[in-house]
């Protein structure tokens, strides 16, 4: 009996090891999942897993959305909103990221260190007067919204080296 439970013991714990491989699977969230609203309209389809968030596409954006907010149901995947709300959602969100990104807001470098202020912005650039003096024009795209302000991958050195090299 003992020899028995020896051998069954570790089966059913390998067994359970890759339960989760198989849940992920039988619960329909993997990528190319079709995800609808609680009405049965679509809302788009899981472009990938990425670990707890889904990343879905719906017909005009790519949305990163918490794994728990969808129910498996009927092969498809539930959504409590419509591709119509989750849009317009995205695009509020948007918007009040860009209207972040505006004369006086604090810059934050690489690392999380203050490189500077906004100075100016048009449609393609944003000009930074840095803390270190001087100012450096910068794509529109090399800046964003961040969690306590406007963030950029540059770091106050690479700015400032920016600044001294005739940008402005």
């Amino acid at each position: 009996m003992n020899i028995k439970r020896a051998i069954v013991l570790p089966l059913v714990a390998i067994g359970l090891a890759s339960a989760p491989a198989a849940w992920a699977q039988a619960d329909g969230i993997a990528a190319g999942a079709a995800v609808k609203d609680t009405s049965g309209g679509a809302v788009g389809t899981v472009v990938r897993v990425d670990g707890d968030h889904l990343i879905v596409k719906t017909d005009r954006h790519e949305v990163r959305l918490p794994r728990t907010s969808f129910t498996a149901a009927q092969g498809a995947l539930l959504f409590a909103m419509t591709q119509a709300q989750l849009n317009a959602a995205v695009e509020e969100t948007k918007a009040q990221a860009e209207a972040r990104v505006a004369p006086g807001a604090a810059v934050t470098g690489a690392g999380g260190a203050s490189v500077g202020t906004i100075e100016a912005v048009d449609a393609e650039f944003v000009t930074v007067k840095l803390n270190a003096g001087g100012a450096v024009r910068l794509p529109r795209s090399a800046v964003g919204a961040g969690p306590n302000g406007v963030v950029t991958s540059l770091t106050a050195a690479e700015l400032q080296a920016a600044a001294g090299g005739g940008s402005r």
